[in-house]
């Protein structure tokens, strides 16, 4: 190999996500990634298809332009370390004489609030020279229209952290594979509630979903803006909405990515896949192949029986409940997380079918299905119970049945799994209002029409 293709092939790490070098002919997530900030930036007019065609590397030759950078159109780790404060959403700033939020705001096109906000430490009127200050981008942080990896995730969630220093951030446990499992904990009022999402691996659109929730329920609070209707502030006070955004990191990298040789389980995917490397649209498994969300100690049992009807023999892309209850690291982390909150009510994301599931054996309290009813009526889905395998051994049906609190499973969006990009805003518009109402309790007013019927739909 020459040494331009040995260049080609290597990788830079940038806040300790390795990244590798781009150019024409390359594909992948990483590509949709670099496309999707491109375009917030106003330097990329095509689309977010992963593919470094011609208009990319336009973009990418003006990008580097315009920052100083060799014109070559390639990303290589000099354009990456100028690219990843945007793929972050938001740089660092070394304060000079006469120096205040107002001037900086104007040298990076940005709001002054929006770097006050992200320095609540720094007196706007009493600058230090050679302090560091954190200025965010006039764009948003969170990625909605790109493959929604673990490294996007990553990046979003310290992007937002920057821009909301009071974000509250933790880690509840480790995948498989030994990666963190976050948890986002928006708000400090004394009633806790619990949304998670991405136990299935194909359906990780519901991650920038959670995400996306965070960011506009934070910007609507530093702000003082209403969001759906409410007052954000109010909310905050009373309830501490928890969100688990990724249960299944490694299984999404895995349908987002594919299988790679330096992978731990690669002859043992390989094989429980049927010998296909395909798993862009088959995989719901975490790593090990087993499927989360029939993995919980509620009538684990009966999902076992149900696997031999199915011709499950083993690990696999789906279905496959794992050797024991419980048995993974992920949903080990997500069982001691909940037991450790007192979680008034709790949402697993899922897609798709636009259903929401409220019960598991008759044993929800009968708030459930009134909150269950007035979700319906605010996103249009339908308020249903699940029958047969998939009512088993899933995160809502073991939260139901030990706690004999509301929990709901939410299916979003329509048609098959992995759901397209193109759907999220009607996705995003559908559940917003439920993510509110779910969390300020039963005792809210829900609106009288669903998003459908708002929208002139019928």
């Amino acid at each position: 190999m020459d040494k331009d293709g040995m260049e080609r092939k290597r990788s830079a790490l940038f806040g300790g996500i390795a990244v590798r070098t781009l150019g024409m002919g390359d594909s992948g997530s990483d590509v949709m990634e670099v496309q999707s900030t491109l375009r917030k930036m106003g330097l990329y007019g095509g689309g977010v298809d992963g593919v470094f065609g011609g208009e990319t590397r336009r973009a990418v030759e003006e990008f580097q332009r315009r920052f100083g950078l060799e014109a070559d159109g390639v990303i290589g780790p000099q354009t990456w370390g100028v690219l990843t404060q945007f793929l972050l959403g938001y740089d660092v700033y070394t304060v000079r004489a006469g120096d205040t939020f107002f001037g900086i705001a104007r040298k990076y096109g940005t709001d002054p609030a929006a770097i006050e906000a992200a320095n609540p430490a720094e007196d706007p009127d009493n600058l230090r020279v050679g302090t560091r200050v954190t200025v965010p981008y006039s764009f948003d942080v969170v990625a909605t229209d790109t493959a929604y990896t673990y490294e996007v995730l990553m990046r979003n969630i310290q992007g937002l952290k920057a821009r909301y220093p009071f974000l509250r951030v933790s880690s509840i446990g480790a995948s498989v594979l030994g990666k963190s499992l976050y948890a986002l904990r928006l708000g400090t009022g004394a009633r806790n509630v619990s949304y998670n999402a991405a136990h299935h691996a194909l359906e990780w659109i519901t991650s920038p979903l959670l995400m996306k929730f965070a960011e506009e329920y934070l910007k609507a609070y530093t702000f003082g803006r209403e969001i759906a209707g409410r007052d954000p502030r109010e909310l905050w006070d009373s309830t501490s909405i928890w969100l688990v955004p990724m249960v299944n990191p490694d299984g999404v990298n895995l349908v987002l990515n594919g299988l790679t040789p330096g992978d731990p389980y690669y002859e043992d995917l390989l094989r429980w896949n049927g010998g296909s490397a395909d798993f862009a649209t088959v995989w719901q498994a975490n790593i090990r192949g087993v499927d989360l969300n029939h993995n919980y100690n509620a009538a684990w049992e009966q999902s076992k029986e149900a696997e031999a009807g199915l011709g499950i023999t083993g690990p696999g892309p789906t279905r496959y409940s794992g050797p024991y209850p419980v048995s993974e690291p992920e949903t080990r982390a997500m069982a001691a997380f909940t037991r450790s909150h007192n979680f008034q009510l709790v949402m697993a994301y899922h897609s798709q079918g636009r259903v929401i599931y409220w019960n598991f054996m008759g044993l929800a309290p009968d708030e459930a299905r009134t909150i269950g009813e007035a979700l319906a009526r605010i996103s249009g889905y339908a308020l249903e119970e699940a029958t047969g395998v998939a009512s088993y051994a899933g995160y809502k049906d073991w939260f139901t049945q030990d706690f004999r609190r509301p929990g709901y499973t939410i299916e979003v969006g329509e048609g098959v799994n992995p759901l397209p990009l193109s759907q999220f805003p009607q996705i995003f518009e559908e559940n917003l209002g439920m993510l509110l109402y779910a969390a300020g309790g039963a005792g809210s007013d829900p609106p009288a029409e669903p998003v459908s019927a708002r929208r002139g739909e019928r």
